[in-house]
């Protein structure tokens, strides 16, 4: 049984499983664009590994993260999505 720990995304606090990562806790919150291109475009997940930079959200106040490349940890703060544009 995995342990749930809180974070927040985008100013609500959610529940994530330890361990995952965050693009994997995005996923699971049904959260289908983790930011929005200079064109308009929604981006996600492509790769899962950090080689595709598509995954980026903004965590405890640093841009450009990726999402697939970082775990969760308790009281973490993420912005994805349009609220990243």
């Amino acid at each position: 049984m995995s342990e749930l720990i809180e974070i927040n995304v985008n100013g609500r606090t959610v529940r994530a499983d330890r361990g995952s990562t965050v693009a994997a806790a995005l996923l699971s919150l049904g959260e289908s664009a983790f930011r929005v291109s200079e064109s308009g475009e929604p981006r996600a997940p492509l790769c899962g590994m950090g080689t595709c930079y598509e995954c980026r959200v903004t965590i405890d106040g640093v841009e450009q993260q990726r999402a697939c490349v970082v775990r969760v940890r308790p009281g973490m703060r993420v912005v994805a999505g349009v609220e990243h544009r």
